[in-house]
This record gives C-alpha cells, sequence and structure tokens, in this order.
C-alpha cells in the first residue's frame, strides 16, 4: 500500500468533495473560478505562528491565495470544497541535501529521466515534496528542475549542482565549477574531507578559488566537511552552506560566530552516519510498515547478506561514524540552542540510505538530539526554504506559495512522528495520485 492516499481514495474516511474533484470534471469550469477550499483543518503554516485550528486554505493555479481561520476567510462560490475535519496541515518537508542520481536499488550507472522521476515520486510519496541535490547531477536534472514550475506537479521539486567539485589544482578544480555553471545548476559544491585519514583533502587555496569563482558567477556554495576547524576556514573564505555535521569534535563559541556572521545555514545529515554501520546487523526498520511500503524486497535481502553484514562490522571506519554519530547529534543541538537556523537535510540517495524514509528517520534522530517538534518542523519548512533562498515560492503555506503540504491524521507538534500519518500529499495544488 503506498504512504499516500489520495483525497478522493479517503471519501471513505469520510471527506467531502464537490463533484468534479473526484469526477474528472474541471475546477477551472467552477463558479469559483478554479478555487480548491480546504476546510476544517488545523493549519502550521511552516512560518512559527500559532497554529490556526478551524482553517481554511485555498488554492488556485497550483498555488495558495489564502489561508486563515474561519471566521476570517470565506470560501468562493462554487469553489471545490474539501472537509479536513481533525487533520493536520503542514508544508512539505524540504530536503535540502539530498541526492537524485544514478542510483538503482544498490548499482549506479542509473543517471537518466525515468530514474530520476522514480526517486523524486518516492521522496513526494513520503511527504518530500523538494529536494535539493547535491551533488552529481546532469542535464537530465536541469531539464525535470525547469519542468517543474507548473499546476499539479506529480512528483517532488529538484534543485542541482551538479558535479561535485575536486580537484588537486586550481585549474582543474575551476574547470568543473565552469561546467556546472554552463549546464544551468543552481548550487556548486566542493568536497573537504580526508575520509578519516585514508585520502587527501582539499587544499584550502583550491576551495578558496572555486568559492571565490562560484560567487563570481552568482552561485552559492555547499560544503561537504567532517572537521571543525576544516568548517572554520571554509566559513572565512565565504562558504555558505555546511552541508553536514561536525563529527570531529563539540562545536565551540567561534565556530557559532562564524556561522552567525556570515548568516550560513547547517545541515546536519544525521542519516549518513546511520548508513554506515547500520547493516551490520538486521535493521529494526526493516519490520517497519512505513519503510516496507516502498522497499524493494531484493535490495533488502542483499543487504542481509551474512558476508556483507561481517565486512560493515569489521570496518573500522564505520565503528568511528558510530561513534561521530553522537558528536552530530550534540553539535545539533548546539547549533539549534545557539538559535542559528538547521536547515533539515539527510544526505539520501547513495545505496542504502532510503529516500523518503531516512527523511522520518533523520527527524525521528533530531528529536534524540533535544529538538522540539517545532524547531525540526520549521528546519524541514519555512527555514530549510529560506537556506535554499526560496521563500517566496515554498516551505510555507501563505499566499503566492506554491501548494505543496502534506494532510496529516496526527498532530505532528505533540510528537514529531506523527509526520509518519500521511493521509495524502499536494503539490501544486493537487494530491498525488
Amino acid at each position: 500500500m503506498s504512504v499516500t492516499r489520495t483525497v478522493c481514495a479517503a471519501l471513505t474516511a469520510g471527506l467531502i468533495l464537490t463533484a468534479t474533484a473526484c469526477a474528472g470534471g474541471s475546477s477551472d469550469d467552477a463558479d469559483g473560478g478554479g478555487v480548491t477550499a480546504l476546510v476544517g483543518a488545523r493549519i502550521w503554516d511552516g512560518t512559527g505562528a500559532d497554529v490556526i485550528p478551524d482553517g481554511i486554505l485555498l488554492i488556485q493555479d497550483g498555488r495558495i491565495i489564502g489561508a486563515g481561520s474561519a471566521g476570517d476567510l470565506e470560501v468562493p462560490a462554487g469553489a471545490e470544497v474539501v472537509d479536513l475535519q481533525g487533520r493536520t496541515l503542514i508544508p512539505g518537508l524540504i530536503n535540502t541535501h539530498g541526492h537524485v542520481g544514478d542510483i538503482l536499488g544498490l548499482e549506479s550507472g542509473h543517471y537518466d529521466r525515468e530514474n530520476l522521476i522514480r526517486q523524486l515520486r518516492l521522496y513526494a510519496d513520503y511527504g518530500v515534496t523538494t529536494v535539493n541535490s547535491l551533488g552529481g547531477d546532469g542535464p537530465a536534472g536541469v531539464a525535470l528542475r525547469d519542468e517543474q514550475a507548473i499546476p499539479g506537479l506529480d512528483r517532488a521539486r529538484l534543485y542541482v549542482a551538479g558535479a561535485v567539485v575536486t580537484g588537486a589544482t586550481v585549474e582543474e578544480a575551476l574547470s568543473m565549477v565552469q561546467e556546472n555553471a554552463d549546464m544551468g545548476v543552481d548550487w556548486m559544491k566542493l568536497r573537504v574531507d580526508d575520509n578519516l585519514g585514508s585520502t587527501r583533502k582539499m587544499s584550502p587555496e583550491v576551495f578558496a578559488a572555486v568559492i571565490e569563482r562560484s560567487h563570481e558567477l552568482n552561485l552559492r556554495l555547499a560544503s561537504h566537511l567532517f572537521y571543525q576547524d576544516d568548517a572554520k576556514a571554509l566559513l572565512r573564505a565565504g562558504s555558505d552552506f555546511v552541508a553536514h555535521s561536525i563529527r570531529d569534535e563539540d562545536v565551540d563559541d567561534e565556530l557559532l560566530g562564524l556561522l552567525r556572521d556570515n548568516e550560513v545555514c547547517y545541515s546536519p545529515t544525521l542519516t549518513r552516519e546511520v548508513s554506515t554501520f547500520v547493516y551490520e546487523d538486521r535493521p529494526e526498520f526493516f519490520d517497519d510498515p512505513f519503510f516496507l511500503a516502498h522497499a524493494d524486497p531484493g535490495v533488502l535481502e542483499r543487504l542481509q547478506d551474512p558476508d556483507r553484514q561481517a565486512r560493515v562490522r569489521a570496518s573500522s571506519s564505520a565503528q568511528q561514524y558510530k561513534e561521530a554519530l553522537q558528536v552530530a547529534l550534540r553539535n545539533v543541538k548546539r547549533v539549534a540552542d545557539a538559535g542559528l537556523p538547521v536547515a533539515f537535510g539527510t544526505d539520501t540517495g547513495p545505496a542504502g540510505r532510503f529516500q523518503g524514509y531516512f527523511e522520518h528517520m533523520e527527524m525521528a534522530l533530531m528529536a534524540d538530539a533535544g529538538l522540539t517538534p517545532e524547531q525540526i518542523l520549521r528546519s524541514a519548512t519555512g527555514d530549510a526554504a529560506s537556506c535554499l533562498d526560496l521563500a517566496e515560492e515554498i516551505g510555507t503555506l501563505l499566499p503566492g506559495r506554491w501548494a505543496d503540504f502534506l494532510v496529516l491524521s496526527d498532530d505532528p507538534l505533540t510528537d514529531i512522528r506523527n509526520v509518519r500519518s500521511i493521509e495524502s500529499v499536494w503539490i501544486a495544488g493537487k494530491p498525488l495520485q
């Protein structure tokens, strides 16, 4: 069974719609000028404002044209009306650091339009309505990005960074920067990491040149990193986004000051660490119906191969990343407590990092770290949109924004795990079918 249930399928649960909503008629023929009105739900709009207990959300041409309480907002005559009594509406989740790339199952080499759409639909089924893909992107991804500004979009939105910039010399790295820019990317991304001492890092000379050139091209730059000292150096050089947790030591006041002074968002990607060691045994989530709704049994079988599990248990890097997760949990709490923006991100997409489901695991880990449900939801909606410079388009249920939102049966502000209670996912004003 799909995680997402459409509003039409949910009629048996007591939802009420006008005839055109489920009979295939066009809402453009309605007297309300093609307006859809969702009424009766609690609305949490992603801005940090109080919940609207008896809300109305008005949609036209894929965008929100009104949001407020039943006492303050009128439903236009002839509008299609969806009765959502007892439900909660929240903006769709935004993953500021995912990957929509060439993985199919556990195999690479499948970067094509069909596979990209499959991944974007999978994200959407789990309530992730926008993905910022930070690396491994090509022209097919750019084309999908260019096609998504339409009412009734049937998949998650996509933004891309192209190839992750590498290079031992300034010339090599800047060549990659130019190739990405020529392709029309939204972001640039570089990598400053030695993989726990096993490889050579990009030098400060090279990453400074990459950051400078990216800014000359009017492109923001995201930094893959691990160590606090590297984070400080990258921030001083002008990096616009911290794309992973600092995992070698607890963050200090200097780092927090650099984040604040440079107005840089911090993306924790806690499930990235989980993916490095969790397959040493059979993970508990392999029994979770919410996960199994979209899991490939063949992939699960391969991940449970005894020889594979033994290799993970024997991997020193896997065990080091397991310890690093505890540092990452402390650091996301410290950043949040400092009042700095935490940008919801997971690094899903590579093999074994299950798109859509791991986003819900990430939220649970953020709760384990001590963040409140509202802090987590803000991180994954309004704050995420602001961190991507997309606050005028997505992330909140305000007039003018795309109508990307989730209908939940349970209240996520009492328990973040209630985001799993998805009844329907709406993107650009229509429920996914």
